[in-house]
């Protein structure tokens, strides 16, 4: 352990320089506008990892945003792990809430703020320095592939294909992930499942153009109150979703095992102080941490339609659009799910106005049992750094490609992030503490060490 801090303390200042040249690149894969920043950012990360040791990286063209491929093979009989990541990052918007530029990177009471800081520059780059550590001192225990891509934050949608395409380049016997989050600092984690995605977009459309409220108020359906209206019916009282066959395919966790998941620590008034709510909702007959975790979710991410800029001018839209995502638990498939939802959704809609439901992206949810090697060197690794045993976790988010990942190369994904929720990701002032990033490469470095064992 000393060794290894002596190596991050050494080296913690070129570190960071070399995070930040990552972090100042605006990769941005949502947006047409940041194409050349994704090949600017993946050229940046081929240089690291050649850097840090690898025998060969490059860069391999998708049908969308570029892979960045490495790999080191000491010896084609030991075992393979995968190390899975992603270079591209959310839009910034509303840039107003940020306190310092979103790519220009800076330190602020012992973290670094910047977009890309957790999710998931600063977690991936914590593989690249463990596995320059290791051969720097010839220690690798095993074979060491990167999978670095630029399409995670929509949805991997090129991922898939181009994996298939080269299963036999990426043969691994585990895929290792840095892209989620632990419970606190104090409360190590190590997450065992996570949920899927549906996502979608949908517009409801009345007229064939905007009209004058005055004239035409009272008389047709308003596509925006008609919208509003139809999401306020997918889910009930209790909190259930009401598209029907939504649940037919959720498998109810037994009274054991919501217990051991229920071991990790939760303040309620903590959790609704540190967001700025009065109050929690959710699904009637479970917990929080149950909701986020175990049970899916539908909710609505974006709305909009009519006049919304400044002033007044009072029109009837033509039509309204809403963003809606769907959390998904393992056993649901994205793909039925979005079938059943377009159907319900549309069959909510009243005469005079048409419904179009767009699939956007998704995925499949997936499950890590704890009794395995894999996750008993993963908790043993953690649990020396952070001097106590990590608590199994359920992630409430979602890496859709991962499950498509497993079933390409028979290969299980172990979960093990170093993020916070105080990191703020996908909103302004994303940020990711100094320490995790560094008890992170340590973490790291053990794993390999102990998978090897």
């Amino acid at each position: 352990m000393s060794e290894i801090k002596d190596f991050i303390d050494k080296n913690s200042p070129r570190f960071l320089d070399e995070l930040f040249t990552l972090l100042r690149i605006p990769s941005v894969s949502s947006q047409q506008e940041h194409r050349e920043d994704m090949y600017t950012c993946a050229r940046q990360y081929v240089v690291s990892l050649m850097e840090a040791g690898a025998d060969k990286a490059q860069i391999y063209p998708t049908t969308g945003h570029p892979v960045v491929y490495a790999e080191k093979i000491i010896d084609p009989g030991k075992p393979t792990v995968l190390v899975y990541g992603h270079y591209d990052v959310q839009p910034v918007d509303p840039i107003e809430l940020w306190k310092s530029p979103p790519f220009e990177p800076e330190i602020r009471d012992g973290a670094i703020y910047g977009r890309g800081a957790d999710d998931d520059k600063g977690q991936s780059f914590m593989h690249v320095k463990a596995f320059e550590y290791l051969v720097s001192r010839n220690e690798l225990p095993c074979n060491v592939k990167f999978l670095i891509e630029g399409e995670e934050e929509i949805g991997s949608p090129s991922l898939g294909a181009w994996a298939r395409e080269n299963k036999d380049m990426l043969a691994c016997d585990v895929m290792l992930v840095s892209d989620t989050t632990m419970i606190s600092e104090d409360v190590p984690s190590i997450n065992t499942g996570m949920r899927g995605l549906a996502y979608l977009e949908v517009k409801v459309t009345g007229p064939d153009k905007d009209l004058h409220s005055g004239h035409y108020g009272g008389a047709i359906a308003n596509p925006i109150n008609v919208l509003c209206s139809m999401i306020a019916r997918l889910i009930d009282e209790k909190g259930r979703i009401t598209v029907k066959g939504f649940y037919d395919d959720v498998v109810e966790l037994s009274a054991e095992d919501r217990a051991l998941l229920g071991r990790a620590p939760f303040d309620p008034e903590h959790f609704k102080k540190s967001i700025g709510v009065s109050d929690l909702a959710g699904e009637e007959g479970y917990s929080t941490l149950e909701r986020t975790g175990i049970r899916p979710c539908l909710d609505v991410n974006g709305i909009w339609g009519g006049y919304t800029g400044e002033g007044a001018k009072t029109v009837l839209p033509s039509y309204a659009k809403a963003k809606i995502s769907m959390r998904l638990v393992p056993n649901q498939d994205h793909k039925k799910i979005s079938r059943l939802f377009a159907s319900h959704f549309t069959s909510l809609a009243p005469s005079g106005v048409k419904v179009e439901v767009q699939e956007h992206h998704g995925g499949q949810g997936f499950l890590a049992p704890i009794s395995s090697p894999v996750y008993q060197a993963a908790a043993k690794a953690v649990g020396q750094v952070y001097g106590v045993d990590p608590v199994p976790s359920r992630g409430g988010g979602s890496i859709p490609i991962l499950a498509e990942l497993e079933g390409i190369l028979n290969a299980p994904p172990l979960l093990m992030g170093f993020g916070l929720e105080r990191d703020t990701i996908h909103s302004p002032n994303e940020s990711y503490l100094l320490s995790q990033f560094y008890r992170g490469i340590e973490s790291i470095v053990l794993f390999y060490k102990y998978y090897t064992k």
